[in-house]
């Protein structure tokens, strides 16, 4: 790896940082830049995990007053994302990535229109009692759809704050601020687990995950500040508008 590939790594970990911050979905940025290094897909996969961690933690860091009244709420949801995080681990190195990519995009595209109809969808569930009645509120539709994430976060990734933020926001109505301090933990906490189990038993790249966990370290703390100054409706529209934008490029891809 020479200097302009390590500076293109570190860039591209620094843009996936703050997207993460921001909406989620920063993998589509990290991953092809290492698969453009001349890293295989797997490999890239896996290093991946690794280099983006830092950069979900000094979000979380950078979101911790939006944290400290989650407290029940992250201790609740820690359980389904340990045991997704790791489920999904197992099946990323027993099985080859071809299917999973496929319907990458049509996951995005999913979670894109949850966001777009999400108070209508909140609303519903609300009347339904599917969603949380109460702030310490936790529904089990909740705990499952996390695992699901959870095991689908550590497998790729791509597109997981996305589809996160709008389960919360459909099953745990909340200030779109505080849901997004709570997925980027919970993306964390599962990518943690990835983590872990990778540098055990993956085929991980150090020093690219290294290189490129400076940058995302970076971007995921200065993301928020971006986060924080655009408003409800505005965040909402950036996170729909990314996801759009990143499933067109992976169908154009497919094609």
């Amino acid at each position: 790896m020479d200097i302009v590939q390590a500076v293109g790594l570190m860039a591209a970990a620094f843009v996936a940082g703050a997207i993460n911050a921001v909406a989620g979905g920063g993998s589509l940025v990290s991953f092809p830049a290492l698969v453009a290094a001349g890293y295989p897909a797997k490999v890239a996969n896996v290093t991946n995990s690794v280099a983006l961690w830092p950069g979900y933690v000094s979000g979380s860091y950078g979101y911790r007053g939006e944290l400290r009244r989650q407290k029940r709420r992250i201790i609740a949801l820690t359980a389904p994302s340990v045991l997704g995080a790791l489920a999904g681990s197992v099946i990323l190195l027993a099985t080859p990535n071809n299917a999973f990519d496929t319907i990458v995009p049509f996951l995005i595209l999913f979670a894109c229109g949850l966001m777009a109809v999400q108070e209508r969808l909140a609303k519903f569930a609300l009347g339904r009692r599917f969603s949380s009645q109460s702030e310490d509120h936790i529904p089990v539709a909740l705990h499952a759809g996390i695992f699901l994430l959870a095991v689908y976060g550590a497998y790729f990734g791509a597109g997981l704050g996305i589809m996160t933020l709008a389960v919360l926001g459909i099953l745990l109505p909340d200030d779109i601020q505080h849901s997004n301090a709570l997925k980027g933990l919970l993306s964390a906490l599962i990518n943690a687990v990835a983590v872990v189990y990778f540098a055990f038993f993956g085929p991980v790249e150090w020093l690219p995950a290294l290189i490129m966990a400076c940058g995302a370290l970076a971007g995921g703390y200065f993301g928020v500040g971006v986060a924080r100054r655009l408003g409800r409706r505005p965040l909402r529209i950036a996170v729909i508008s990314y996801g759009v934008l990143v499933a067109a490029i992976l169908l154009y891809q497919l094609g």
